[in-house]
């Protein structure tokens, strides 16, 4: 194996060198192939070193995923059954395939060779990633969000996270298919995302929060304006009126960055009917309650937190990185009054995501604040594959339930009401 790799790193040096760039931007890639076979058979002719076709066919492929592509990473992408690559290092590649993670067989030449491939990725959307900024938050073409870390920071080689994206949209159908809920939960679901309810989803790294907010987004109404608000986008709301806001990191002179909390400000200007922020991590959650409390209702957002109490936790840290100088209480009397539901998803150590809960914020007791669980997930144990079994339960809505009032608003509170009696008959 070390012998192919030799061969490969001193074929591919001659051949990069012989190369020239911009010519290769001009050439189809059926013509960059066959140059590419037409090199690798003179240099082998010249060495006379045996090589069998099949191995010849390898390097041209791997020369052009490094060219065109993401080099040994090109293979992973296209493999659709893979839903996050993982890189450590040059000869640390992990990969995750229906939950569960696995060390993959590629490999890179070395970790100049990584450092390549993460600037290209970098370039291609316009980011930066190099010393003076080791670290890069970016998308790949079609979509995938990626993460790049690069030495000293990343000890062991060049780090590239990449989460990798759909090409087909996950409905609440696949979801119900795949076990992360049932149609009365998917139907809930359903009808607060068409009668507006200020939403957010909570969840652990890979839990699904995007998935669940882009199912959710499918029933919102064309009529309506959208305004999304990410770090990098991700989110795909077929309605025709969808607005899609990213934010920038300083160009090189330390200037010109846009954050978040700047996006989400400015948006509130553009006339939007509701505001989608793909994830919210810091002061921009206290722009996001204000937008939720002046007429935006039915926007949504994710965050990290592993229990809904925990969200809400987490939303009164970020306001006070906004404003510190707002009391506790008047905090948490903002988030009663703007946040309606929390939908917390889960992966479980089977590698499956389910809704664990979701719970509807009623109001304040004192200086608390009381929610209410709509939907339970109940684990009763292990199966004999090992995967997780349980049921959802419900203890219905209140009377004093938002959810309901919004319902009969839009008219759908019959649908509503239908959910719970069929789960108790």
């Amino acid at each position: 194996m070390s012998g192919t790799k030799d061969l490969y790193r001193s074929l591919r040096e001659k051949i990069f060198d012989a190369i020239d760039a911009e010519t290769i931007a001009t050439l189809s890639k059926d013509e960059l192939q066959r140059q590419l076979t037409q090199g690798i058979d003179i240099l082998v002719e010249q060495d006379n070193v045996p090589m069998p076709a099949a191995l010849r066919y390898e390097f041209v492929k791997m020369m052009h995923d490094e060219l065109r592509g993401l080099g040994p990473l090109q293979t992973l992408i296209e493999d659709e059954s893979i839903s996050d690559i993982m890189v450590n290092g040059p000869n640390a590649v992990f990969i995750e395939r229906n939950g569960l993670v696995e060390k993959s067989s590629v490999t890179f030449i070395d970790n100049d060779q990584l450092q390549n491939v993460a600037k290209r990725i970098a370039a291609k959307v316009g980011r930066r990633v190099d010393d003076s900024m080791p670290m890069c938050d970016a998308r790949l073409m079609d979509g995938s969000r990626v993460n790049i870390v690069l030495p000293p920071i990343a000890i062991d080689g060049a780090s590239i996270s990449i989460r990798k994206f759909k090409k087909q949209s996950i409905t609440f159908s696949d979801l119900i298919e795949f076990g992360a809920m049932t149609p009365e939960v998917a139907k809930l679901m359903v009808i607060a995302s068409r009668c507006r309810v200020n939403i957010i989803i909570s969840g652990g790294t890979g839990s699904g929060k995007t998935t669940m907010m882009n199912a959710l987004s499918q029933y919102i109404s064309e009529s309506e304006r959208i305004v999304t608000i990410e770090d990098a986008a991700e989110l795909r709301l077929q309605q025709p009126h969808v607005v899609r806001l990213e934010t920038r990191t300083a160009g090189i002179e330390g200037t010109g960055e846009i954050g978040q909390r700047q996006l989400v400000i400015n948006s509130l200007r553009m006339r939007p009917d509701r505001i989608i922020i793909g994830e919210c991590r810091g002061s921009e959650a206290f722009e996001m309650l204000q937008a939720m409390n002046t007429g935006h209702d039915g926007s949504m957002t994710t965050l990290h937190a592993n229990t809904p109490r925990d969200a809400i936790s987490r939303v009164e840290s970020m306001v006070m990185m906004a404003t510190a100088s707002l009391p506790l209480e008047a905090i948490r009397r903002t988030i009663v009054s703007a946040v309606d539901i929390i939908i917390q998803i889960s992966r479980l150590h089977d590698g499956s995501r389910k809704v664990m809960s979701i719970s509807e914020v009623i109001g304040m007791e004192g200086s608390n604040v009381v929610m209410e669980e709509i939907f339970r997930f109940d684990q009763q144990g292990i199966s004999e594959k090992g995967k997780v079994q349980g049921d959802f339960t419900t203890s219905g809505l209140l009377q004093r339930s938002v959810l309901y009032e919004k319902a009969r608003y839009f008219g759908l509170d019959a649908e509503l009401n239908s959910i719970f009696n069929k789960v108790v008959a």
